[in-house]
């Protein structure tokens, strides 16, 4: 059955989203940490998503008008890379930091609490989106069986 194909479509989503919640953990996790194995502050991290298939539309149609069976669809989504946000660090006067350099600031790292906070909404919010959508593809496969009966 082709319509199964949904399934791994929103299996592949299940599995970006809640890596790219466990990043958000992290980030809000060291969100104070100002020293790394590294030697600086923490390095906010960020999930790149692409597509698991990627086709440009003048593919996708050639393919559906030269071809008489069922149009390609999509093969979901994939993780490409965890990268770091190159943003400035903020620093904070607060001498009596271990980190604190001769002047009494403390290089603090480049995790905002309010984009963290937004991130792990919409990564909540895509994640249910897909549970629901494979819910319901379960739902109409077991149907189908039933009235085959």
């Amino acid at each position: 059955m082709a319509f199964l194909s949904s399934l791994d479509i929103s299996g592949s989503a299940l599995t970006a989203e809640r890596l790219r919640m466990d990043v958000v953990s992290e980030n809000i996790a060291n969100a104070s940490t100002t020293r790394t194995q590294n030697g600086g502050p923490y390095r906010r991290k960020m999930v790149v998503f692409e597509p698991a298939e990627q086709s440009t539309f003048r593919q996708m149609m050639e393919n559906n008008m030269n071809s008489s069976t069922q149009a390609q669809v999509g093969a979901g989504v994939k993780v490409t890379q965890i990268a770091e946000d190159q943003s400035e660090f903020p620093t904070v006067y607060d001498p009596t930091n271990p980190d604190a350099n001769a002047q009494g600031y403390v290089t603090m790292p480049n995790v905002d609490q309010t984009k963290e906070t937004l991130d792990m909404m919409s990564a909540t919010t895509s994640y249910t989106a897909n549970l629901t959508a494979f819910n319901a593809v379960k739902t109409m496969a077991s149907k189908a069986l039933e009235m085959g009966r």
